[in-house]
């Protein structure tokens, strides 16, 4: 009997008396700028509502919200229980469950969203399980969304708050970059993945995803909204500067040598009909 897969403690602690995912990409022009790019890449790439979404690592719901205002069906679920019990108000149905053993039956949904997934889940094997538990209930011809972490967040992150001179800091980004792997006691955050671009792709192909495209979320510039946002202590949403930055995503996005400038990734696969 194979035993279910257990969601590490600390992730269920850091997100049940730490980070609040509820106000996360509003709170900050960086985090708006994630959530507006989010939406323009999946809106791009979406079938026509009202199709069958599945939204697993989907937190509060704030991705939820708007894609059941768009007339999609969406279902979500979560291992945290302080996230299931937010997102019932965002118009989905909900679940307690992890991406590595979804209760949905095969082919069921038209699309599954694992936009939280991949960097909670250290090991390959686990990231491979999550992704192959994404294409047995997709239905033939369904869609794949997949975030990550860039592997270079971080160095241009602490850039920003002007944190890399700190040792702990200094040398969690090094390891970061060198392997890929985020250790929680040096700074804020979970243990966690950060992808490449490459190895992101090359994730979804090894789990049977066709047409695999990376897109960098927020651009080669959030960085510097971020950097501006924290030390003028102004609220730059909805500012030229802002505005600038959105538009240096969208203009970045044919160039495979800005893509690991993004904090975040969006993978999106298919599988054949």
């Amino acid at each position: 009997m194979t035993l279910p897969p257990v969601v590490a403690p600390e992730i269920i602690a850091f997100y049940t008396e730490g980070s609040d995912e509820a106000t996360r990409l509003t709170s900050s022009a960086d985090g708006q700028l994630e959530l507006i790019r989010t939406q323009e890449l999946l809106r791009r790439h979406l079938p026509s509502a009202p199709a069958k979404i599945l939204d697993v690592g989907g937190g509060t719901g704030v991705h939820a919200q708007w894609l059941t205002a768009d007339g999609y069906t969406v279902h979500l679920i979560d291992p945290v229980p302080r996230h299931i019990e937010a997102a019932q108000q965002a118009g989905c149905t909900v679940e307690l469950g992890d991406a590595r053993q979804l209760s949905a039956p095969g082919q069921s949904y038209d699309v599954v969203l694992l936009l939280g997934p991949l960097y909670h889940l250290l090991d390959q094997e686990d990231r491979l399980r999550a992704l192959a538990e994404a294409r047995r209930v997709l239905k033939p011809g369904g869609l794949l969304a997949a975030a990550a972490i860039s592997r270079y967040a971080s160095l241009f992150e602490h850039t920003a708050t002007t944190w890399l001179h700190l040792e702990r800091v200094h040398d969690a980004v090094k390891d970061i970059l060198s392997t890929g792997r985020h250790d929680p006691g040096r700074k804020g955050f979970t243990a966690a993945y950060f992808h490449t671009p490459d190895g992101l792709a090359s994730e979804l192909t090894l789990a049977g995803f066709h047409e695999v495209d990376v897109y960098g979320i927020e651009g080669p510039t959030w960085s510097l909204l971020k950097a501006a946002e924290q030390h003028s202590g102004d609220r730059l949403a909805d500012t030229p500067m802002f505005r600038a930055a959105l538009e240096a995503a969208r203009l970045a996005e044919p160039y495979p040598a800005l893509l690991a400038a993004s904090s975040h990734m969006l993978a999106i696969g298919h599988l054949n009909e």
